[in-house]
């Protein structure tokens, strides 16, 4: 079933890539239907008879010429329904019994009314209506009150409601679709003014809390330096305003950083950077939170440089965290680390019922994950997966660039603020 689903997705996506093509598969199938139609003869009192008359070679050549024109309905419609109605009018009038080249029109006037504005389809609509429907009873071999010049009525007008009513569901779904467009841009610009104001606010708290203490640390440094010798009981008093300055800088500093942890994090870490070469911890550890993981990981040799390792290492914690957080009960997630050429691939996908992100959610996991991998030169794509779960992916180059990957923005900047 998969199979056939991703055949058919091909088949639509050629074409939608080759109009034209299509275009000349409906003409071929109209010029079927039009002489098979062709063998029918209506007998008045009597019924319609299949085979008793074939087709004469001027209404065969008349059936041609108007499913050829169906090739090009697309590029220039109006055109297109002139050219069949008027083969349609020569047909009623020196044909007895007529061939059905009134479907290559049925098909032409659906085409003008679903691809032009309703005005101009119902004013045309109305003219190909009346030619087409007087031309039938005025020339057809049937008394006018004939059902077949009511059919010709009938089919016409429902090739112009049809083509309208597409028109009408395209326009439709074209303004749900700018909205939802304009509503995530949106979003997104929303998002980023929010992220903006908060760096400029922690920002500006460094700056302050920074400028005002290393002032004084710096002023009774300078104390202490200069009575060392003469008065050392003044120098001990500097040194200790010294070490409450600096006491008082850390714990603001902490404060104002703490903002950016979540709830678990150690309050000061001491360890070495992390990289995939403690993953298996990392693993190991969202495994006895509860949480079944699977690994995939390409040979680690050699280790990737230094921001990317970092990258990677938070991508997959993030991802990992968003699913402990938001898959649900009874989710399982799969890691996959690959090496391709002169990129490293990073993907973790779960099987939970929760959305997996926290995009929506008031947190920044998933934006400081882009931005990590954006600032390295990379891409990453996060959504849900078809038939259910989440996935993310990240693809980072193994050469980071260097002006970024130095900055602290791009290796210091965490996904773990959620």
């Amino acid at each position: 079933m998969t199979t056939l689903g991703t055949g058919v997705l091909r088949v639509r996506h050629w074409l939608r890539d080759h109009p034209l093509a299509l275009d000349a598969a409906l003409a071929l199938a109209v010029l079927m239907a039009m002489i098979i139609g062709s063998f029918v003869h209506p007998r008045p009192g009597e019924g319609p008879s299949f085979g008793t008359r074939p087709p004469v070679a001027s209404g065969v050549l008349l059936m041609v010429a108007g499913a050829v024109a169906l090739i090009w309905r697309r590029r220039n419609p109006l055109a297109v329904l002139a050219v069949t109605a008027g083969l349609t009018v020569v047909e009623l009038v020196k044909s007895d019994p007529p061939a059905p080249v009134v479907m290559a029109t049925v098909i032409a006037l659906f085409t003008v009314a679903a691809r032009t504005d309703r005005p101009t389809a119902w004013r045309v609509g109305l003219l190909t209506v009346a030619v087409l429907t007087a031309a039938a009873m005025l020339f057809g071999p049937a008394p006018w009150y004939s059902q077949e010049n009511f059919g010709v009525f009938a089919w016409t007008g429902m090739a112009g409601a049809a083509g309208d009513a597409v028109r009408s569901r395209r326009a439709f779904v074209d303004a749900i679709r700018e909205r939802a467009e304009r509503a995530e841009r949106t979003r997104d610009e929303e998002a980023r003014r929010r992220v903006a104001e908060e760096r400029l606010r922690i920002a500006r708290d460094l700056h302050d809390v920074v400028a005002h203490h290393i002032a004084l640390v710096n002023v009774q440094a300078g104390v202490a330096a200069h009575v060392m010798d003469r008065r050392p009981d003044q120098a001990k008093e500097a040194l200790a305003h010294v070490r409450e300055a600096s006491r008082s800088a850390l714990d603001e500093l902490r404060a104002t950083v703490g903002l950016l942890r979540q709830s678990g994090d150690p309050a000061a870490p001491t360890e070495p950077a992390p990289g995939l070469a403690v993953l298996d911890a990392l693993v190991d550890t969202v495994r006895r939170a509860g949480l079944p993981v699977e690994v995939a990981c390409t040979d680690r040799r050699p280790p990737l440089p230094a921001a990317v390792d970092l990258a990677a290492y938070r991508v997959i914690q993030e991802a990992l965290t968003n699913v402990r957080k938001h898959a649900g009960p009874g989710a399982k997630a799969e890691v996959s680390v690959v090496r391709v050429g002169a990129t490293a691939e990073i993907t973790v996908i779960d099987n939970g019922s929760g959305g997996g992100c926290d995009g929506d959610g008031g947190g920044h996991g998933l934006l400081g994950m882009r931005e990590r991998v954006t600032a390295l030169g990379g891409t990453l794509t996060a959504g849900p997966r078809y038939g259910g779960g989440f996935r993310v992916h990240a693809i980072l180059p193994v050469e980071a660039r260097t002006a970024e990957s130095g900055r602290p923005g791009a290796a210091g900047r965490t996904g773990e603020d959620a």
